[in-house]
């Protein structure tokens, strides 16, 4: 049991509970104590040494992130020995780290490089080049992940976020000495390890060691090239993120200068991704009704999140037939651009070039499956996370702040709120039971369901549709997935219907959005931050559930026929198989 206690840091009394570390007390008093490997709740392992602070004038050093406090105690943070030790530390690090920085993913929010320079550490670049052709660097570029250690600082981060948020253990360390690397196991690739792509690892890194792979100049390409008309797609979850980019605070809506950026790059055409979530509310609550009428089967699993799918197909693929067949709004959206919306423009398909804004890395292996297309182009063709979409805009000296909010116009950018809260965990199944209710009960139903919204790993609700108890679950994040499935197998009780988002938080903490800096993130709950972003939009939007999207009705009346139709499963569906990890073993 805690108790509160006094003591010393620097010569200044603070008061604090005996379960904290002086490295956490120190914090909450703005004292500032570096560090790299320490990640709360994640890794607290103590490996860096660069949290070291004298303990009672003790002859030892003692780590912060380790070291509880104590009634009475006399904490040093920063003297001349301390100095000495970090900047050792740090030198010894830098001393096999490679230096690129003007082309670095984390040119803008490295730590190490941080802590290097309030350290003045000397960059003796012609030593580190040298020591960068030695073998015991590993890199992996095989998929849309990049793995470069030559970056890498060995804290473990990435490790134990592998482990504890995707539940896999895919990323471990290998040899041992100075040719120990991260990676996965048996010299595999990550496309070959069976990765779900959930990108927890990037974000955890502290350093540019870990990364999506960059496309960025592939659409510097196609905005040169006067033969193609470039249609971009954003993702709901962007615009809660991407300002943070900018200066922005977390919990910023900037949807309209979002959209001003695109228009400043030389965009032809923007869209909106919540038009097609609208759109996957009709196609996926139509498949919902239809095993509600006919007896399942059951649960019901939805399929918008590739990193959840990349996990059934992987790990439980006995469970595919309750996968729903929709594809996700991404491809959905990719789809319609190269088929309705190319006719309405007059365009050939094969000179457009489909661009997709996304929170998520795995959404760019999803664009690259055999299916997502047809008459030999793919539906979408290039994939930005929200990072490098940030990364474009400043590259390009576009002024973000500045920029004169729009909105995006056409019948493929009109979106409901139910739409919008895709980007949030519990969202698509609030927007999906929003119009089965109404749908099945033949009037208006209530358009919040609080008990899916949230944070909690696993929730659960039972609600009553035109009489019938229907009961629902919604799990986020790989671990979450794992113990839910685990428990799914020997459970007696019958779900119909389970969100799965393979990100803790859903989309709006997905891999491919802004990296937070390690003590902001423990100090504020990114996730519940952003996802009001998304929940503010919906509460204030004129139209919240999706059966009610004019555009919708429109395009069912005029291309699609009607939800599941021939047209919308040819276009909008597909189907999901077996894979296996560590497939080229013999």
């Amino acid at each position: 049991m805690s108790k509160t206690i006094k003591l010393t840091i620097n010569g200044q009394e603070i008061k604090a509970t005996s379960d904290q570390t002086i490295l956490k007390v120190a914090e909450q008093n703005d004292i500032f104590i570096p560090r790299l490997c320490f990640l709360e709740g994640i890794h607290e392992e103590g490996n860096c040494r660069l949290c070291s602070v004298r303990v009672n004038n003790q002859k030892n050093l003692k780590p912060a992130c380790r070291t509880y406090v104590e009634d009475g105690m006399n904490v040093t943070t920063d003297d001349v020995e301390i100095y000495k030790h970090v900047s050792t530390n740090l030198e010894l690090l830098a001393h096999k780290h490679r230096f690129e920085c003007f082309t670095c993913t984390r040119e803008d929010n490295c730590e190490f490089l941080d802590l290097l320079k309030r350290y003045s550490i000397e960059n003796d670049l012609n030593h580190m080049y040298g020591l960068y052709d030695k073998p015991r660097y590993f890199s992996d570029t095989s998929g849309v992940m990049v793995i470069d250690s030559s970056k890498c600082v060995l804290c473990g981060r990435c490790v134990s976020a592998c482990e504890q948020l995707s539940g896999l253990s895919i990323l471990g360390f290998n040899e041992r000495g100075s040719d120990t690397y991260i990676g996965p196991a048996l010299f595999h690739s990550l496309e070959d390890a069976g990765c779900i792509y959930c990108g927890k690892c990037i974000q955890a890194c502290p350093t540019g060691a870990l990364g999506e792979k960059d496309d960025v100049k592939q659409l510097e390409y196609a905005l040169r090239d006067p033969k193609k008309t470039i249609v971009v797609q954003v993702a709901p979850s962007v615009r809660a993120a991407i300002g943070e980019e900018f200066g922005y605070p977390i919990g910023t809506n900037v949807e309209g200068k979002m959209f001003a950026a695109l228009k400043a790059l030389g965009i032809h055409e923007i869209m909106d991704t919540n038009f097609t979530a609208d759109l996957t509310i009709m196609e996926e609550g139509t498949e919902f009704i239809s095993r509600l009428e006919n007896g399942g089967p059951f649960p019901m699993f939805t399929s918008c999140s590739p990193g959840w799918v990349n996990f059934l197909e992987l790990y439980n693929p006995e469970y595919i037939p309750n996968l729903s067949s929709c594809k996700s709004p991404q491809q959905m959206a990719g789809a319609l651009i190269k088929t309705y919306y190319a006719n309405e423009l007059n365009i050939d398909p094969k000179n457009i070039v489909s661009v997709a804004i996304m929170p998520c890395i795995a959404k760019k292996e999803e664009a690259r499956r055999p299916d997502m297309g047809r008459d030999g182009y793919k539906d979408v063709d290039i994939v930005l996370t929200t990072r490098e979409f940030a990364r474009l805009v400043k590259h390009r000296q576009i002024p973000f702040k500045d920029l004169k909010p729009i909105k995006p116009f056409g019948e493929l950018a009109v979106y409901t709120g139910a739409g919008n809260i895709f980007g949030a965990t519990g969202g698509v199944m609030e927007a999906a039971l929003r119009t089965v209710t109404e749908i099945l009960e033949g009037k208006s139903t209530p358009v919040n369901f609080n008990d899916v919204r949230g944070i909690k790993d696993i929730k659960e609700a039972t609600y009553m549709i035109k009489g019938t108890p229907v009961n629902v679950a919604v799990v986020h994040g790989g671990a979450a997935i794992k113990e839910f499935i685990t428990n799914l197998k020997t459970s007696d009780k019958q779900y119909h219907f389970v969100e799965f988002m393979g990100c803790t938080g859903g989309c709006i903490n997905g891999g491919g959005q802004p990296i937070v800096s390690s003590k902001l993130y423990e100090s504020n709950d990114v996730r519940i931050l952003r996802a009001s972003v998304l929940y503010n939009i919906d509460a204030q939007a004129e139209l919240r559930k999706s059966h009610q999207n004019p555009s919708v009705i429109k395009i069912y009346e005029k291309f699609l026929g009607k939800p599941n139709s021939h047209l919308s499963h040819e276009l909008l569906h597909t189907h999901y198989k077996k894979r296996e990890s560590y497939s080229t073993i013999k």
